[in-house]
C-alpha cells in the first residue's frame, strides 16, 4: 500500500520560474560566449555568481539548495575535478567541500547547541522570567526590559528561536494591553530588538558568520571578542534609538502593565550540567584574549562536552538548523571562488571605484545591504555582498575588515517587511503588527543604525584602535 505521508513537490510560482529560467539561460549564456577580459576560470566564476544571484533573489529553489549548488559547480568546472579541464586550476575540491566544515560553521555549531539546550531546559524563558521583574508596572518600562532581554538573548542563541522565546513570556502581556496600537508597539519590540541584538556576536546572525569565513579566508582573522568590541557599541545605540521610537510613538504614558512571572528552573542533574556547559562556553567565547582558545574551538568543545554527557543526544544534533550552516558555507565558497579566480578584480574595473572617497563607499555598501535585505534574505544578501566587498577593499586600499563588518551588519539591520527576517515573520503572524506599521518602523530603524554605522562607527573604530 502506497505511503500516504510522503511529501508533495510544490509547485514553483510565476516568479520563480522566471528565477529559474533567467538564472540558467545567464549561466548557459556566459559559459558559452564568453565575458571580454576575463579568462576561462573568471567566465565559469561570473556564470556560477549571476546564477547565484539570480536564485537567491528569485528564491526559485530554496536558499540553501543555492547554497550547496554554488559548491558543486566550482567543483565541476573550477577544481581539478572539472569536467572541462583548465590549464590553470584556482581552486582544490577538498578546499571546497571543506567549507561545510569551516571553523566558522564550527562556531555556529556550538551556538546552535546552546540554543537547543536551552529550549530543552527552559533556561531562555526562565531567564526572561527573572530578568523582567525590574521593568514591570509601566509599558514603556517594561518594553525597555522586554528589548534588552531580546537583544541580549539574541547575541549567543538564534534571533529566531529567541523571538519566539519573548512571544511566549509575553502573551499575558499582549492580551492584557488594549487592542491597537500599545499591542503593535510591543509586538514590535521583539523582532526589532532580536535583530538588533543579533549584530553583537559572530553567533548572532549567518551574516555575521559569513563575513567572518570571508575574512578568515583572506587571512583577516577576527576574533569573538574583537567582533563584540566592533558591533556592540552600535548595537546599545541603536536599541536605545529604536526603545525611543516605539514608545514615543505607540506606547502612551502611564500605560499599566501587571504579569504574574515565576520562573521555575529545572534543578535535574541533566540541567545543572547544561548550565554549567553552557556557561562555561559563554565565559571562554568572553575570554578568547587570555587563554587563546579559537571561538571555533570553543564551540567545539561544547558540542563535544553536550554529546559526551548525554545532556543533548543526536536527536537534537539532526534538529539543529543545518541549512543555516550550510548557507554560510555556500558564502563562504562563493567568496573563495570569486577570489581565486580574479573575478574580484574584473568587477572593480567595471567602476571607477578608486575615484570614490572610503566614506562614500562604505555608505554606498550599507545602503546596498540595507536595500537588499529588505526584500531577500539577509543571509543571501550577505552571501553576495560581502566578496565583493572585500574585492573592492583590495582594489580601493581599504581596510577589508572594514568593509565585511559593515556590509554583515547593514545586512542584519534590515527589519522593513514580514519577508525581511525570521522574527519580523513570527512578529506578522501575531496578527498585531500590520506590514504598514512594520515598514515604518523598520525603515526609521534601518535608516538610523545604517547612517550611524557608515558615518560615524568607521571613525570610532579607526580612533580606538579597532581597526
Amino acid at each position: 500500500m502506497p505511503r500516504t505521508d510522503a511529501p508533495a513537490l510544490q509547485r514553483p510560482s510565476t516568479l520563480q520560474w522566471s528565477g529559474l529560467t533567467i538564472g540558467v539561460a545567464g549561466f548557459v549564456a556566459t559559459v558559452t560566449f564568453g565575458v571580454p577580459g576575463l579568462d576561462a576560470p573568471g567566465e565559469r566564476m561570473l556564470a556560477i555568481f549571476v546564477l547565484a544571484i539570480v536564485l537567491w533573489i528569485t528564491e526559485a529553489i530554496p536558499l540553501v539548495a543555492t547554497a550547496v549548488l554554488v559548491i558543486l559547480l566550482q567543483i565541476l568546472l573550477l577544481s581539478e575535478q572539472a569536467l572541462i579541464p583548465l590549464e590553470e586550476v584556482p581552486l582544490e575540491a577538498r578546499d571546497l567541500l571543506g567549507t561545510l566544515a569551516d571553523p566558522v560553521i564550527v562556531l555556529f555549531l556550538g551556538g546552535f547547541m546552546i540554543a537547543q539546550g536551552a529550549g530543552r531546559f527552559d533556561l531562555d524563558r526562565n531567564l526572561a522570567a527573572v530578568l523582567l521583574r525590574p521593568f514591570l508596572g509601566d509599558a514603556r518600562r517594561t518594553v525597555l526590559g522586554v528589548m534588552a532581554i531580546t537583544a541580549l538573548l539574541s547575541m549567543f542563541v538564534s534571533n529566531t528561536a529567541t523571538t519566539a522565546t519573548m512571544f511566549a513570556v509575553m502573551i499575558p502581556v499582549l492580551g492584557s494591553l488594549p487592542a491597537g496600537r500599545a499591542r503593535t508597539g510591543l509586538a514590535l519590540a521583539i523582532p526589532v530588538a532580536a535583530n538588533i541584538g543579533g549584530i553583537g556576536t559572530p553567533v548572532g546572525s549567518p551574516p555575521n558568520a559569513i563575513a567572518l569565513g570571508a575574512l578568515s579566508a583572506r587571512g583577516e582573522a577576527v576574533s569573538f571578542v574583537g567582533w563584540m568590541m566592533l558591533a556592540v557599541p552600535l548595537m546599545l545605540v541603536v536599541l536605545a534609538a529604536a526603545w525611543w521610537v516605539l514608545t514615543r510613538r505607540y506606547i502612551p504614558p502611564g500605560t499599566p502593565v501587571s504579569l504574574d512571572l515565576t520562573p521555575a528552573f529545572m534543578r535535574t542533574p541533566a540541567a545543572w550540567v547544561f548550565y554549567a556547559i553552557a556557561g562555561g562556553t559563554i565565559l571562554l567565547w568572553l575570554t578568547e584574549p587570555f587563554h587563546g582558545l579559537a571561538s571555533s574551538t570553543v564551540g567545539f568543545l561544547a558540542v563535544v562536552a553536550l554529546l559526551a554527557t548525554q545532556v543533548l543526544s543526536a536527536d537534537d544534533l539532526r534538529s539543529l538548523q543545518w541549512h543555516v550552516l550550510w548557507l554560510v558555507a555556500g558564502g563562504i565558497a562563493l567568496g573563495a571562488g570569486i577570489g581565486a579566480t580574479g573575478l574580484d578584480a574584473w568587477l572593480l574595473g567595471l567602476m571607477a571605484w578608486d575615484q570614490l572617497p572610503i566614506p562614500v563607499l562604505v555608505l554606498l555598501l550599507v545602503a546596498t545591504g540595507l536595500a537588499l535585505s529588505t526584500v531577500i534574505s539577509s543571509s543571501a544578501a550577505a552571501n553576495l555582498l560581502i566578496p565583493l566587498s572585500l574585492g573592492l577593499a583590495a582594489g580601493v586600499a581599504a581596510d577589508p575588515t572594514l568593509l565585511a563588518v559593515v556590509v554583515a551588519i547593514g545586512c542584519a539591520l534590515a527589519m522593513a517587511l514580514p519577508i525581511s527576517t525570521p522574527p519580523n515573520a513570527i512578529a506578522y503572524a501575531t496578527g498585531e503588527v500590520p506590514t504598514r506599521e512594520m515598514a515604518t518602523t523598520g525603515i526609521t530603524i534601518g535608516v538610523v543604525g545604517g547612517g550611524l554605522l557608515a558615518l560615524a562607527m568607521p571613525w570610532l573604530w579607526t580612533s580606538l584602535g579597532l581597526l
